[in-house]
């Protein structure tokens, strides 16, 4: 189980990286989204390997496409955002401040989430310690992006 806290390492690590290739891709596309057809095409590539590699790429079956909530059909739309948010603002404010708020976002938002079984989560509580380290957070990002 432990590997599993090293791939999500390294998917933060990637995410800090990835918001200055795709902020290159659109400076030499000169700031155009198309960029971001690039990143979404590139994305596709490496789900589809990954699924065959995995042996794990499989088509929903019509039952199973009828049963998925309404709110989840739009998780591309929101890693959309996310790309667009990469390539329009990242290069502005930098790695850090960027990087920082949508992580920090992010925990404040689950803590949230969890809170109130939001989406499919289980409640966890929002604890004093929960909401002191969503609050510590939001300083460090403070901290970051002013100096």
């Amino acid at each position: 189980m432990w590997y599993l806290y090293g791939a999500v390492l390294l998917a933060g690590i990637a995410n800090a990286v990835q918001a200055g290739q795709n902020g290159a891709l659109a400076k030499s596309f000169g700031g155009s989204l198309s960029a971001g057809l690039v990143v979404a095409a590139g994305t596709a590539a490496c789900i589809t390997l990954a699924g065959l590699v995995s042996g794990k790429l499989t088509l929903p079956s019509a039952a199973q496409v009828l049963d998925v909530p309404w709110w989840a059909w739009f998780g591309g739309v929101l890693g959309g955002g996310i790309v667009v948010a990469q390539l329009m603002v990242a290069r502005q404010i930098g790695a850090a401040p960027f990087l920082g708020m949508l992580v920090t976002a992010g925990v404040v938002t689950s803590i949230l989430i969890d809170h109130f079984g939001w989406i499919g989560f289980e409640r966890h509580p929002a604890t004093l310690w929960r909401i002191a380290g969503g609050l510590l957070m939001i300083a460090g990002v403070a901290l970051v992006a002013t100096f």
